[in-house]
């Protein structure tokens, strides 16, 4: 399935637009900080997209708070999409910058109704460092980990 690349023009963010009702949207809910809505390129029927209202490019710019709201709007989106289409399973996907596969370059997660051989993939070659590699990079973070 080819990659979707917003072609908005740079200052022009199609999610933005989306937001500020300057193009249609099949809405699912909102709320202060965000707003749901069906995925134009539904990967299996029920896909919706979670984003901030804020423009915020990805993870890194959300405040805690549009990222707490955007997991709780996630939240009641699965359990509607499970009433809803009752798929066996569900993924919760949010990608950041173009090399973590992100299209759009505005924070959102995608709600994925999911289904035996569906055709979606998400797999990575898995390693396995040893105990003292995994303290190291424990320690690495504790370092560097914000107050909260």
């Amino acid at each position: 399935m080819p990659k979707f690349v917003d072609p908005s023009p740079p200052g022009h963010c199609i999610f933005c637009r989306l937001v500020a009702g300057e193009i249609p949207a099949a809405r699912v809910a909102e709320d202060a900080l965000t707003i749901a809505f069906m995925d134009l390129g539904q990967v299996n029927p029920g896909h919706v997209l979670v984003a901030t209202r804020r423009h915020a490019e990805n993870l890194y710019d959300v405040t805690p708070a549009e990222a707490g709201a955007a997991l709780k709007m996630a939240q009641r989106v699965a359990l509607a999409v499970r009433d809803a289409f009752a798929p066996p399973g569900l993924t919760i996907l949010q990608a950041n910058g173009r090399e973590g596969d992100q299209t759009v370059m505005h924070f959102h997660l995608h709600v994925v109704p999911r289904h035996a051989d569906d055709g979606i993939a998400l797999s990575w070659p898995r390693k396995e460092p040893p105990a003292d590699i995994l303290q190291d990079y424990a320690a690495r973070l504790r370092a560097t980990l914000p107050a909260g």
